[in-house]
């Protein structure tokens, strides 16, 4: 915050006098939450008996004060504990805050550097040097000034809480070093940052410090504002289709007329929400029902997604068998449906308890019965699904010659249709059933 020209708020008290030995002698406030530059006004708080301290003796005995950082807010304020460059500034506007605190406006006056501490109770008193600040070379400077002004006009066009008259505000300084301080201020830039800018006393480097940063900033407030102005734009679409849809519905309600076509597509959406699908599929589900949506109801392609669609919405995404592992009963099961066999017998436990040791860390195996006709290798499958709590399905590949068959034909066809494995899982209403591929 700054302090607008002609205020008669502050410049009530004079600055500090210098000591014989070129020194000046103030009471400290340390704060946490702000930096305090020279010719800028900024809020600060307190509330340690240090600080209340100080500033009971600044409201009795009017003086400047020295303002200075902590370094690290989870340690007690100690000398040690403040930053060495700090603010010779005027406090005014008392105001005690609950639990004791006190909050006031301060504005900054010079910089300096604390040398010493002559007094730390019963609050501290330091012992200070003015800082000189230099000016290497004029050119740089007002080139920098120049692209500080240009990155102010893009920000206030992409920030409108930013004022219009900002610029005027800062041409009306001729104070160098004074914009580097406005600009890391008005930014809000770290406490780290704004006590790096305070600590620059060479205003060539300031300056370039204090563009370097604003660009940053610029750049974050551009992307803030694409991100906000996409939202923005894709709000008003959703809430334009709504009102128009609405509107197409109250028309057809009026006129006595109900579009059958609108309603098939409610209701494939809502089949697709309640279908359970993985994120991708799900996601899948819905671009297709806009294109669904957005063609032609006597088009060739409508036929085409809808039986796509249906099929999604018919598989069972989240209908899966609990398996029953329990090894005794399997080898009932198989004992009680199957004389002799005991080889076929032994490895079907065999990798029944595999699974039943190594749980989710491995595939469902595949297993391969050879024998001729009537050996038992289908009820063979139908007993390992009783055994296990299964599904079972069987798909004959007797006389398959296209592995289209098995896997699906492509959408592009007239009639396509999913392979036999996702038909048969969709009969069998679970996605782990037990396949048996018969007569391959």
């Amino acid at each position: 915050m700054t302090n607008p020209n002609g205020a008669d708020e502050f410049k009530t008290i004079q600055d500090a006098q210098l000591t014989s030995d070129g020194f000046i002698e103030l009471p400290v406030i340390a704060i946490s939450n702000a930096v305090v530059f020279p010719a800028l006004t900024a809020p600060i708080n307190t509330n340690h008996p240090l600080g209340l301290t100080a500033i009971k003796f600044i409201q009795e005995n009017p003086t400047t004060a020295i303002i200075a950082t902590i370094r690290d807010i989870e340690q007690d304020i100690t000398p040690d504990n403040l930053y060495t460059i700090a603010t010779e500034a005027e406090i005014e506007r008392f105001i005690k805050l609950p639990y004791g605190a006190y909050s006031a406006l301060a504005e900054g006056r010079r910089r300096v550097e604390i040398v010493d501490f002559v007094q730390t109770e019963p609050f501290l008193i330091a012992r200070a040097r003015l800082c000189e600040e230099k000016l290497l070379s004029p050119d740089k400077v007002i080139a920098l000034e120049d692209v500080i002004i240009n990155m102010l006009d893009e920000a206030i066009e992409i920030n409108d809480t930013l004022p219009e008259d900002m610029v005027d505000y800062v041409l009306a300084h001729t104070d160098s070093g004074w914009m580097a301080d406005f600009i890391v201020t008005t930014l809000g830039a770290p406490i780290e940052i704004r006590q790096q800018i305070l600590e620059t006393l060479i205003i060539d480097e300031r300056l370039e410090l204090a563009a370097e940063i604003f660009g940053q900033e610029l750049q974050r407030m551009a992307l803030n504002a694409e991100i906000t102005g996409r939202t923005h734009s894709e709000m008003i679409r959703a809430q334009r289709e709504i009102f128009l849809r609405e509107q197409i519905r109250i028309i057809q309600s009026e006129l006595g007329e109900d579009d059958v076509y609108l309603q098939e597509i409610e209701e494939l959406r809502e089949q697709i929400e309640a279908a359970h699908m993985p994120p991708e599929i799900h996601a899948k589900a819905l671009k297709e029902l806009l294109r669904l949506q957005q063609t032609p109801p006597i088009a060739p392609e409508v036929g085409v997604i809808r039986s796509y669609l249906d099929w999604l919405v018919a598989l069972p995404w989240d209908h899966r068998s609990t398996d029953n592992l329990d090894i005794a009963y399997a080898a009932q099961v198989l004992e009680e449906e199957h004389h002799g066999l005991p080889k076929v017998k032994e490895r079907i436990l065999e990798h029944i308890a595999v699974r039943k040791l190594a749980q989710d860390k491995m595939k469902t195996p595949i297993l391969c019965f050879v024998g001729p006709p009537g050996v038992g290798k289908t009820s063979m499958g139908k007993s390992i699904a009783k055994a296990l709590g299964r599904e079972f399905v069987r798909v004959s590949l007797g006389g398959v010659r296209d592995d289209a068959e098995i896997r699906g034909h492509r959408r592009t066809y007239i009639g396509a249709l999913p392979g036999r494995i996702i038909q048969t899982m969709r009969n069998a209403g679970t996605v782990n059933p037990v396949f048996m591929l018969d007569e391959i």
